[in-house]
C-alpha cells in the first residue's frame, strides 16, 4: 500500500533521545516503513511553547542538523522532498519521501525575514501555533483567545510566496478564521479531527472542515485518543467515526492522514507505523473502497504537495 503522513514528531525525538531514524523504539523508523510501496512522511520540528525569540530559531537549527544528518546517513532510503518533482522521484525510487515541516510559528523568532531561511532549509509547511500564544496569535488551548496578530498578517503572504503551506492545526478558532480570510492559497489542518465527534479544542468544527475543503486544502486525521473520543479511550473504529463525519461533508478529495506519531498516544492495538496496515484493513472490512482509501492514505496529500 501507499502511505502519506502529514505529521509526526519523530525527528525531534531522534534529536532529543539520540536515536537513529533507521531503527529505533519510537513510533516511526525507516526500517518499519520500508514495506510500503510508496511512503511520504512529513517530519515536523516542534517548537515548545516555553521557547521563544532567537532561542526558538536556534532550537530549530539544532534539530534541523539532526534531520540533515539522518537523511544523509540513510540516503539510499530517503529522498528529501523540497521541489515538487522530488515527490514523484521518491515514489519512483521507492524511498521515503521526507518532507520537512515546523510545528510552531515561534520558529521565526519574531522576524518574517526568517521565512526565506526556512524555505532555504526545505521547509514545506508551518503550523502557525502550538497550544499557547506565539507571535502569530493564540493556540487552541488559550483561554479567551484572540485572532491573528499584525505580525501574523504580514507573515502569511510571505509564507505563501515561499511555497510554505499554512497549517492551522493547534490554532484557536479566532486565529483560524482570520487566517482563512486573508490566505490566498489552500489551508492545511495537518493533524486535527472532527469536533462533532469529539468535543476537544484541538478539533475542527463542521464549518472549519468545509472552509478547508473549499480552499482546496487538506485535513489530516490524528490518532491521539483524547482527540478521537471524549473519554480518551479510543480504538481504530473511533478514527473511522471521524473519517465518516468528514466524508459526510464531501471531503473525499481533502481527507488525509496526520498520525501525530511520536507526539501522541495511539489507539488500542496500534503501536506505530507498522499499524497503518491494520487501520487500512479495518476500513476495507467496513466496506470502504480501495479507490477512496488510496485517496485518504496517499493520493490527496501527494497531489497537494506536488501542486503547491
Amino acid at each position: 500500500m501507499k502511505y502519506f503522513d502529514l505529521h509526526c514528531d519523530t525527528i525531534g525525538e531522534c534529536h532529543l533521545q539520540k536515536h537513529s531514524l533507521y531503527r529505533n523504539h519510537l513510533h516511526v523508523d525507516l526500517s518499519r516503513g520500508a514495506g510500503f510501496s510508496a511512503w511520504t512522511q512529513c517530519f515536523a520540528i516542534w517548537i515548545p511553547d516555553e521557547i521563544r525569540g532567537l532561542q526558538a530559531l536556534d532550537y530549530f537549527k539544532a534539530v534541523y542538523q539532526t534531520y540533515v544528518r539522518e537523511c544523509t546517513k540513510n540516503k539510499m532510503l530517503v529522498t528529501p522532498c523540497v521541489e515538487n518533482s522530488d515527490f514523484v522521484r521518491a515514489e519512483q525510487l521507492e524511498t521515503c519521501g521526507a518532507v520537512l515541516t515546523v510545528e510552531g510559528g515561534a520558529v521565526l523568532g519574531g522576524s518574517p525575514e526568517n521565512i526565506s531561511y526556512l524555505a532555504s532549509c526545505g521547509v514545506r509547511m508551518l503550523t502557525l501555533t502550538w497550544n499557547g500564544t506565539c507571535e502569530f496569535g493564540d493556540g487552541a488551548m488559550v483561554t479567551h483567545p484572540k485572532g491573528l496578530t499584525e505580525f501574523g498578517r504580514k507573515a502569511i503572504p510571505k509564507l505563501e510566496q515561499h511555497r510554505i503551506a499554512i497549517d492551522i492545526s493547534h490554532a484557536s478558532e479566532p486565529l483560524f478564521y482570520d487566517v482563512a480570510e486573508i490566505a490566498s492559497k489552500p489551508l492545511v489542518a495537518s493533524h486535527s479531527n472532527a469536533k462533532a465527534i469529539c468535543n476537544h479544542p484541538r478539533n475542527l468544527t463542521n464549518e472549519q472542515i468545509k472552509i478547508i475543503k473549499q480552499s482546496g486544502g487538506l485535513i489530516g486525521l490524528n490518532f491521539h485518543p483524547p482527540f478521537l473520543k471524549d473519554d480518551g479511550i479510543a480504538t481504530v473504529d473511533d478514527l473511522i467515526a471521524h473519517t465518516e463525519l468528514c466524508l459526510s461533508l464531501n471531503t473525499q478529495d481533502s481527507l488525509a492522514i496526520g498520525s501525530d506519531f511520536d507526539g501522541a498516544d495511539l489507539p488500542q492495538g496500534i503501536c506505530g507505523i507498522e499499524g497503518i496496515y491494520a487501520i487500512f484493513e479495518r476500513f476495507l472490512q467496513l466496506g470502504y473502497s480501495e479507490t477512496l482509501l488510496n485517496k485518504i492514505f496517499y493520493t490527496n496529500a501527494q497531489k497537494f504537495f506536488v501542486s503547491l
